[in-house]
């Protein structure tokens, strides 16, 4: 389906916020210090005199916003579950998931493209007016989100405190890296919901817990995303210098992963013993692992004055833009870590493996200041190659959908990782690129949207397919028995967060609503925490795999907090760039 014809059967009509951002105002924050900076009050009952120490960069900080600390849940607005949710009476075999998110216009004149010598960062400047004006209120949708949230960190704090995952069934808890992945990955969510109390436990815990001189393999695209993402992100909003300390000691770690042949990274890397490698049965890497660790590593060359990091990752952007095998920008979904070349060709996504390259290149390109042009050039393509090879539209209702294609032939199979894609179009659109990217936007919205309402939880499958032929009684989505699990995915709620913030509809605002409403009521456990399910189909048994994924605090409630805010300056989409785990990273300006 090509873009003229979408367009034919949509009625013409200007699209709002599409137009240049305003320039970024962040200065470069100041490099570590001893002291660390303070984090913002969550009752207005009673001010503290603030802390005696150095603050870090003061016009980075998000003050909280005011509000009553005892948060009371008779809210009508929380549906909780009264019945404990069960597990199935029979161990059921879980399949192995893998853990997964996985136009030409002028720059803007007032930023600098990165250089290969990478300055060291300047003193913040003052903080600008528009810092300091007073929070908007919270509303009631967001305490709801707060409350959610401390419900699901009393079942991580009680059964798996400092683990990496909650199984809030059992009432315990799963390792994968061994490296508090929770805590790390909700550190700034915390910060951003102003829950003062436990943000300075969870310090705490990184300050005299996290080590991560030990012999243990971590995946490097996910220890970039959640940890060192979070851990940078914490320290721009915090401006406490331990996160960046923690930063630079995972960065480092993770630097043997691209001592391979084609500097095209390992999947895996060892941070005690500084040793790195693919697979256990493939020498390739997966490409949106490769391509979406970029904005993490170039932001800490930026903050540590150390050009290796984003030499690293900038080598791989450089290598992959030169590389054949792509069908009108689309890329296959591996690449070998020998060679440099893609493997397994002609089968193209938007899914798991996909991903976030196409993503960051959009992302990457906002981050420098619009200035590299390749990145840009890459995007346009590959969007172009979405809308040539991938769109299609579902029957009855005429959803236009993200499918796949695999040497030649087209499947309407679309992962729910593919509703990253409406947030991105609409971010792309937002920084001045083609007003029919946001057209785009908004009928993929309705499809993310209609993959939760047309489910008898309202809660979408991982996976699911279209019907491309109208029959009687039958829905735009099928669902496969393999396919029918929900793991807490935030995709859906970030691109509803996007959309709101550019569009001001606040229909945006009540299908959020509706999802937090339904995971309330399908996957809370009384006891604290949610769980992943098996059966977003069965409202009577959702079957419940007893996990609580980390991302569900870092990325899912995060989102649901500011998709329900109506203050654009909680995390400033111009000043502000989410990695792909949700953890804000500044936009670069010139020192």
């Amino acid at each position: 389906l090509t873009n003229k014809s979408l367009d034919d059967q949509r009625t013409e009509q200007e699209i709002p916020g599409v137009k240049l951002a305003n320039p970024a105002v962040l200065p470069a924050p100041q490099k570590a210090d001893a002291n660390r900076g303070d984090y913002p009050e969550l009752s207005p009952q009673k001010q503290p005199n603030p802390p005696h120490v150095r603050r870090g960069p003061s016009n980075l900080q998000i003050k909280a916003p005011r509000r009553d600390t005892r948060l009371k849940t008779r809210h009508s607005t929380v549906r909780a579950v009264e019945e404990p949710v069960q597990t199935d009476n029979e161990e059921k075999t879980e399949k192995s998931i893998i853990s997964w998110r996985g136009a030409v216009i002028e720059p803007d004149q007032n930023t600098e493209p990165p250089s290969s010598k990478i300055k060291e960062p300047e003193k913040p400047s003052s903080v600008e007016a528009e810092d300091q004006k007073e929070p908007v209120p919270i509303n009631e949708r967001q305490l709801a989100v707060i409350e959610a949230f401390r419900h699901a960190w009393r079942g991580y704090k009680d059964f798996a405190w400092g683990h990496d995952e909650l199984k809030p069934l059992s009432k315990s808890y799963s390792e994968w890296f061994g490296l508090g992945l929770t805590l790390i990955d909700a550190l700034d969510t915390m910060w951003i919901l102003g829950l003062k109390e436990e943000f300075e436990e969870a310090r705490k815990w990184v300050a005299n817990d996290l080590v991560f001189d030990k012999n243990v393999d971590v995946n490097l695209f996910e220890s970039t995303i959640r940890i060192l993402g979070g851990l940078l992100s914490t320290y721009h909003l915090s401006g406490d210098s331990l996160f960046l300390e923690k930063a630079k000691d995972i960065g480092n770690r993770l630097m043997p992963a691209f001592k391979t042949p084609s500097k095209i990274p390992y999947s895996d890397v060892n941070i005690g013993r500084g040793t790195a490698h693919p697979p256990r049965w493939t020498s390739d890497s997966t490409v949106a692992e490769v391509t979406s660790i970029q904005l993490e590593f170039r932001e800490l060359s930026r903050l540590t004055g150390d050009e290796k990091f984003q030499k690293a990752v900038d080598e791989v952007m450089k290598h992959i833009h030169t590389l054949s095998g792509k069908n009108d920008g689309l890329v296959p979904m591996f690449i070998n870590t020998n060679s440099g070349q893609f493997t397994h060709l002609g089968v193209y996504t938007l899914g798991a493996r996909a991903d976030s390259y196409y993503e960051y290149l959009l992302k990457q390109w906002i981050q420098g200041g619009k200035k590299e042009n390749e990145l840009l050039e890459d995007y346009m393509r590959a969007i172009e190659g979405v809308k040539k090879h991938l769109l299609q539209r579902s029957a009855p209702r005429k959803l236009t959908f993200v499918g796949e294609l695999a040497h030649g032939h087209f499947s309407a199979k679309m992962d729910h990782l593919v509703c990253f894609l409406p947030g991105t179009l609409a971010l792309g659109a937002h920084n001045g690129l083609d007003a029919d990217h946001m057209k785009l936007a908004e009928a993929l919205i309705e499809t993310c949207y209609q993959m939760y309402a047309q489910v008898e939880t309202g809660l979408s499958p991982e996976i699911v397919h279209f019907n491309l032929h109208a029959q009687k009684g039958q829905k735009d989505v099928e669902i496969k028995p393999a396919d029918r699990h929900n793991l807490l995915r935030p995709e859906t709620v970030e691109s509803l967060f996007y959309m709101y913030r550019f569009t001001g509809d606040k229909k945006y605002q009540d299908w959020g609503w509706e999802i937090l409403q339904n995971f309330n009521k399908y996957t809370r456990v009384p006891t604290g925490g949610y769980t992943s399910i098996n059966n977003v189909q069965n409202p009577s048994n959702p079957e419940p795999r007893d996990k609580m994924e980390s991302f569900f605090l870092g990325e899912t409630l995060k989102y649901m907090f500011l998709l329900f805010s109506d203050d654009i300056d909680l995390i400033n989409l111009d000043k502000y760039i989410f990695n792909t785990e949700a953890h804000p990273l500044p936009i670069w300006v010139p020192a």
